[in-house]
């Protein structure tokens, strides 16, 4: 990662837009994912490595797309129905028995190859099958019914583009296309931790003054749901000195290391002076809510996030700057939740300069009403909600009816 300068947006008393943060996090860092090759039927997440062109036609030969007669346009009289004899018969799976003569219409089903001579295909719906042959109604245009061979895509087009996180149809388009085993890039290594002295893992004693840890069993949930490889660096004590060897230790063996909590301004926030010490800072501190303490930065060459400690912001800092930088080092094309206009159901004040995501129920009028729980603390508006509404740095104050983007909570879990 290139160093940047101390500027007072990362470290003064100024917070970081999150477009800038954004950016930098595009700007420093770049794939380092390698590539293999792996079966189809595992292939479901990962990400294409390459641009994939086609190496056939899609269909590979004209085909028919109904059950009927196959016919040649320039036969069929324009203003009534025209009587054809029938000329052969061809199933999908088989080869057309040959050409068929003009003025002849061939038996046909969905699926078979075109027979060499017609243009168009009848619907057998549409026609009435008589011992001197079939009668065909007029108005059919040119070409119907027919499907060209590489209608789909052409042999030789760029059929996925590289970088692309490959879904299930996408499967299915590269079995279509011929294809048992595909290139992608190799899962992307995370080393992944907590912080705090009073965080232990369930399901032991509960002691007085502890909690249990919620933020590393969902990162490393939608770390894996991204396709990464989560190495689980368990808890870190409130100590600078093992936080900062157990960073380095991770260093050596991470794609990336994710924190979350610690990164604050307390006696007892370590992460964010174990990055100074051992590596250097990108920028701390962006102007979103919730998340505010935010950090990236390198340990030994090796990137690093530091989340803040409360589940939700550690959820929406995630999906604002993790995601985008997971993608980036994993050689996938990030692409930002969509987001869908909603009209507010309640008033909302907030500071100019900083961008606000309030979580928001959406019902069946389709107005948003915010989730009666707004603590950065509070999972179960994580669960209960529908969306983020997403509050530009521009914007002071929101008033019922007003519209804003929202982003649903399910296209922030990847």
């Amino acid at each position: 990662m290139a160093q940047l300068s101390d500027d007072c947006f990362a470290f003064g008393g100024a917070l970081l837009p999150l477009d800038d943060a954004q950016a930098r996090v595009a700007a420093l860092h770049a794939c380092v994912a390698g590539r293999e090759e792996v079966a189809l039927e595992a292939a479901t997440g990962r990400i294409l490595a390459a641009d994939f062109i086609a190496p056939i036609d899609l269909p590979p030969q004209t085909n028919s797309a109904v059950d009927g007669y196959a016919v040649t346009h320039a036969d069929l009289l324009a203003d009534r129905p025209t009587l054809l004899p029938l000329f052969g018969r061809t199933a999908a799976g088989h080869a057309p028995a040959g050409p068929v003569p003009r003025g002849h219409a061939s038996r046909i089903f969905t699926g078979a190859v075109m027979p060499e001579g017609p243009d168009t295909v009848m619907m057998q719906e549409d026609c009435e099958a008589t011992d001197a042959g079939v009668v065909v109604q007029p108005g059919i245009r040119r070409g119907a019914n027919r499907r060209p061979a590489g209608e789909d895509v052409a042999r030789g087009a760029m059929a996925l583009p590289g970088g692309r996180r490959l879904m299930p149809p996408d499967i299915g388009l590269l079995a279509a296309l011929g294809m048992g085993r595909v290139t992608v890039r190799t899962p992307l290594r995370v080393a992944l931790f907590s912080t705090g002295d009073e965080i232990i893992d369930p399901p032991a004693p509960l002691a007085p003054g502890r909690v249990y840890d919620a933020n590393r069993f969902m990162l490393a949930a939608l770390l894996r749901r991204l396709g990464a490889s989560v190495l689980d660096g368990g808890i870190l004590p409130d100590d600078r000195r093992a936080t900062q060897e157990a960073l380095a230790a991770a260093a050596g063996r991470a794609d990336l290391m994710l924190t979350s909590g610690g990164v604050s301004t307390g006696e007892e926030d370590h992460v964010r002076a174990a990055i100074a010490a051992a590596g250097s800072l990108a920028f701390w501190r962006v102007a979103i809510k919730p998340g505010r303490p935010v950090a990236l930065g390198e340990v030994a060459g090796t990137p690093l996030l530091g989340l803040p400690g409360n589940p939700v912001a550690a959820l929406v800092t995630f999906a604002a700057l993790g995601r985008p930088l997971l993608d980036r080092l994993a050689g996938a094309v990030y692409a930002p939740p969509s987001r869908f206009a909603v009209a507010s159901g309640f008033a909302y004040r907030k500071k100019a300069g900083r961008r606000e995501y309030v979580r928001v129920q959406i019902g069946a009028d389709g107005i948003a009403r915010r989730y009666p729980k707004e603590g950065a603390g509070i999972i179960t508006s994580l669960t209960e909600s529908d969306a983020l509404m997403e509050l530009p740095e521009d914007m002071t104050e929101l008033a019922p009816g007003d519209v804003a983007p929202c982003i649903p909570m399910g296209l922030l879990h990847g």
